[in-house]
């Protein structure tokens, strides 16, 4: 981790979620899926160099702004895990998702994902579910578990550390073509 500052790390992190926060506007009702790489906020390939001093220092972050909005979170596992997710076991019953058997490791799970797995009251491992918000650091490709459409969410921030972040919100399908009337953000429907 030479050269790697973790407070600045934590603070491009905090950075890119007031820039979501901004869009996206979450709060208790919703659900934010954070995917990371902390071998890419290294500097290295996804997968190979992962560790918890980087995982602590996004969840931090991720934390924070959680504590400030209400935010549910969700933290996605990497590909040995099927991308599965860690939640608190609360999130999983009152959304209605299925617990999987597992616990993420650095090596199966990735570091984020372990790491926030220990900081939880009750963890579990989700395989699915339908976020309305994500921050992807490092390009672990979250969108798999984002609702059906997709904003992207353009930050001042274009990288925590040497890994490239890419965000989103999402919004309702529009349905009904020409004839169709919409509602405004203001209805509660955004």
């Amino acid at each position: 981790m030479e050269g790697l500052d973790l407070k600045e790390v934590s603070k491009q992190v905090r950075q890119a979620l007031t820039d979501l926060q901004t869009y996206a506007s979450l709060s208790s009702r919703h659900l934010l899926v954070i995917g990371c790489s902390s071998s890419e906020v290294m500097g290295k390939h996804i997968g190979t160099a992962g560790t918890e001093d980087i995982a602590g220092a996004v969840y931090e972050a991720v934390k924070d702004f959680q504590e400030e909005t209400g935010v549910e979170l969700a933290f996605q596992c990497c590909e040995h895990l099927n991308r599965a997710l860690a939640v608190e076991r609360e999130t999983a019953y009152n959304r209605g998702y299925e617990i999987v058997a597992a616990v993420p490791t650095r090596k199966a799970g990735g570091s984020m994902a372990a790491y926030a797995f220990s900081q939880f009251k009750d963890p579990v491992l989700v395989e699915f579910l339908k976020a309305d918000a994500g921050i992807d650091i490092g390009d672990t490709f979250i969108g798999m578990h984002l609702r059906h459409v997709a904003v992207p969410v353009r930050s001042s921030v274009k990288q925590v550390g040497q890994a490239h972040l890419t965000m989103a919100r999402t919004r309702p399908k529009l349905i009904g073509g020409e004839r169709a009337s919409y509602p405004s953000k203001n209805d509660n429907c955004f």
